[in-house]
């Protein structure tokens, strides 16, 4: 069990998308996508928003969360520039904040919901776990690299609807422990048994912007 008073919520944002170019305040469905994530921020019941902080350096993101009285992680230069930066830098809040545990929110994804977001925090702090991870269920057949067979083919066709389920990375929530991202781990291994924690995702609401066709495809579906 954790207190939700040892725990923020963060929503990392930056303007140096090389795929697409300042997403994070470009025109999307009448708003932005920084926008819908902090609306959807306010929506949610299960944290205290004294606990949430956006992430950002440049001033165009900064100024967004002010307008939305939430507060803000001045980031610095070196984090939101860098590719790849060490995790330390990356999540530079680690030691700067005081809170034991912390939930990461991807911003990019702009089909999550508040409730949605609201079950993983009440989850993760119910759970035993260090960490916990976003995913979604598959009904599928998968290959490896090999392309051997990793689903179990139980029928002499391919079944859909009597396949065992898998999971994919849904890439859209996170949590773990700060303390942890000091010692250049995030979440937890995944190789431990019980050290992370899946919450089973809606498919619907992962959808990830990375490349232009994504924003374009979302903008359209966002108001349907």
């Amino acid at each position: 069990m954790k207190n939700i008073n040892e725990v923020c919520v963060i929503i990392q944002a930056r303007l140096g998308s090389q795929r697409v170019p300042q997403k994070m305040i470009k025109p999307f469905a009448e708003t932005t996508l920084t926008d819908i994530a902090l609306e959807k921020i306010k929506q949610c019941k299960a944290f205290p928003l004294k606990n949430f902080y956006l992430s950002a350096w440049e001033g165009e993101l900064r100024n967004i969360a002010e307008t939305h009285s939430l507060n803000v992680f001045y980031r610095s230069e070196k984090s939101a520039k860098s590719e790849g930066t060490p995790m330390t830098e990356m999540y530079e809040w680690w030691d700067k904040l005081p809170f034991k545990y912390c939930v990461l929110i991807n911003a990019c994804a702009p089909f999550l919901n508040p409730e949605t977001i609201d079950n993983f925090i009440t989850s993760y702090c119910k759970s035993d776990s260090d960490g916990m991870f976003g995913v979604v269920e598959k009904k599928n057949y998968f290959w490896d690299h090999n392309k051997d067979l990793l689903t179990p083919l139980t029928e002499a066709v391919m079944n859909t609807k009597t396949a065992k389920p898998m999971f994919e990375a849904a890439h859209c929530l996170y949590a773990g422990r700060m303390d942890k991202i000091g010692n250049g781990v995030w979440m937890g291994d995944f190789n431990t048994p019980g050290e992370i924690e899946l919450f089973t995702m809606e498919e619907e609401e992962i959808f990830d912007i990375d490349y232009e066709w994504q924003f374009n495809m979302a903008e359209s579906l966002y108001f349907c």
